[in-house]
């Protein structure tokens, strides 16, 4: 296994593979240097001496710069280097020739799927309760707390039982005896409950919007939820609505149409209906009048080109752009050249890769809407005193990713080299088969939340810090960059690319993998681990500025 590696001939900054230690002589394409200081895995140091505003380089693209000199071996930190990103021109675009990827393994496969009559095909069959105003989620929660007892959701969980085996210690004088027992939550499991409907379930988002802010954000809510009916996953939804809130029915019902929502949806009004009785006793009855309809619907096979696939990352590390968002970027690839559709999201972290992209936009307007949503995006982050280069988080800082353009260059990788196909600002619903660009903010759940409103119905997640994120609605497959977080956080991550940096798989081999799970997940004979834990978080992205 090497030591060290550029991602590009050209870089000048190469990344530590494993733990490395000051005195340590390394070659790295042709470059022979000694360690000044101790370089912890993820990091970064220079391949060559540095000047002050020289320009660092990886993946080929400008990273950064030095504001100060630093030596050839030296670490890459946020003391000696400050975010700067490759610029971009509109009227730059390239010839771009893409090879496409063998996909001779995939082509005639087949998920089980559950068809819509739109065309679409779900990974899964849901049926949604959701509010169309934050005053409505105590009645949710009701709801919620009835359907999930009944219906067979409710298990009591490991913690429960901890709780009441603690509880019965106090009661009997023998909670000393209790608290004394090593790893006593591991003699516990989780409960099992029977579920009446074989077919479909039913979940439940609540959200603070509908009313206060903006009328746009209201506006931008409606749309967001007229995506998740229109998701395949879905099967139909009961709306609550209070009545006079800036939600308003009429703007929630005007984005199904444009939409062509042709499933069932029950709206009911507090206001109208009177009681909150009234409104929980109706909602309960047509929702469940609906399920036992929905539950007819079974799996039946489907072409891969009806997979809509969600790229995202979250608690991204040094080792992201090297092993997990490249194979996440290959399966992207093979889906492209089957038929299916992509969409690659948080345009915060394409600073820097513009350019890149652009050249593989055959049509002009998808290059001026793509830039146009870019700079009014980046120009909101500074109207605010904020800026794409405050993107990196703590957690990405320690784990190597000093800059903006450092990390966006390793995500943009989750895209991988297709051409792009469309354009889509937030809320708008994905068509075009192959490659799409999403606009969403870099936040993990906000952008989520997003893809999924936009039509997957898979997203594969990648992070190399951990990231408990899942969705009401999609199974979200989480990826990890390293062997050492697929060992220690297992319950929340789906698919380990750490043989990748291990030198044990390429990045081909990682990614043809990574689509079989896939086809399993989407045929229902394999869990995601979001859902086994039960995450099903929900963030619609008000258009504020949000990294």
């Amino acid at each position: 296994m090497a030591k060290a590696i550029t991602i590009n001939a050209t870089d000048n900054l190469a990344v530590a593979l494993t733990d490395l230690t000051a005195g340590e002589t390394l070659t790295v394409n042709d470059n022979t240097v000694t360690l000044t200081h101790d370089v912890a895995a993820k990091h970064k140091f220079a391949l060559s001496d540095l000047e002050q505003g020289d320009e660092m380089y990886m993946y080929g693209l400008v990273v950064g710069t030095a504001n100060a000199a630093i030596p050839a071996g030296h670490p890459i930190t946020t003391e000696n280097t400050t975010h700067k990103a490759s610029g971009y021109d509109l009227d730059a675009r390239s010839d771009y020739q893409w090879q496409a990827p063998d996909i001779s393994r995939f082509e005639g496969k087949t998920f089980d799927g559950y068809h819509r009559a739109d065309g679409q095909v779900g990974t899964a069959n849901y049926w949604l309760v959701f509010p169309l105003v934050f005053c409505e989620n105590r009645n949710i929660e009701v709801l919620k707390k009835a359907f999930e007892k009944a219906l067979g959701y409710e298990k009591e969980s490991k913690y429960e039982q901890m709780v009441s085996s603690l509880v019965q210690g106090y009661q009997s004088g023998k909670l000393d005896e209790v608290l004394q027992k090593d790893n006593l939550l591991s003699s516990f499991g989780n409960g099992t409950a029977e579920e009446v409907f074989e077919n479909i379930k039913v979940r439940f988002i609540t959200h603070q919007g509908g009313c206060g802010g903006i009328r746009q954000d209201a506006e931008t809510l409606c749309r967001l939820l007229a995506g998740y009916v229109k998701n395949p996953n879905v099967a139909g939804a009961t709306v609550l609505s209070l009545g006079c809130q800036n939600a308003e029915i009429k703007i929630f019902q005007a984005a199904l149409d444009a939409l062509g929502v042709d499933k069932p949806v029950e709206i009911l009004d507090q206001q109208t209906l009177g009681s909150e009785e009234q409104l929980i006793g109706q909602a309960i009855q047509k929702t469940f009048a609906h399920l036992a309809a929905a539950n007819q619907i079974s799996r039946q096979p489907a072409p891969l080109s009806k997979l809509t696939i969600g790229m995202e990352c979250g608690g991204s590390d040094g080792f992201s752009g090297i092993s997990a968002n490249p194979s996440v970027g290959y399966v992207a690839d093979l889906i492209s050249a089957l038929g299916g559709k992509v969409m690659l999201a948080e345009f915060p972290e394409l600073c820097g890769v513009e350019q890149e992209l652009i050249n593989r936009m055959q049509n002009r307007d998808h290059a001026v809407k793509f830039t146009d949503l870019m700079r009014a995006y980046e120009k909101a982050a500074k109207d605010s005193g904020s800026g794409f280069d405050m993107n990196p988080s703590p957690g990405n800082i320690k784990d190597g990713l000093i800059t903006d353009a450092m990390k966006s260059a390793g995500a943009a990788k989750k895209g991988g080299t297709s051409p792009i196909n469309d354009v889509l600002d937030y809320t708008e619903y994905a068509t075009a088969p192959g490659l799409s660009l999403l606009c969403t903010p870099g936040n993990d759940v906000e952008s989520t939340t997003g893809l999924v409103g936009s039509g997957a119905n898979v997203v594969l997640f990648t992070t190399g810090l951990g990231t408990p994120t899942g969705n009401p609605v999609a199974p979200i497959l989480k990826v990890s960059s390293n062997t050492k977080l697929a060992e220690r956080m297992s319950d929340i991550i789906d698919i380990n690319t750490g043989p990748v940096i291990e030198g044990k798989k390429t990045i081909q081999e990682m990614g043809e993998s990574m689509l079989e799970h896939i086809i399993e997940v989407a045929s229902g004979r394999k869990s995601s681990k979001s859902v086994e834990m039960g995450h099903q978080d929900f963030i619609p992205w008000k258009r504020g500025v949000s990294l």
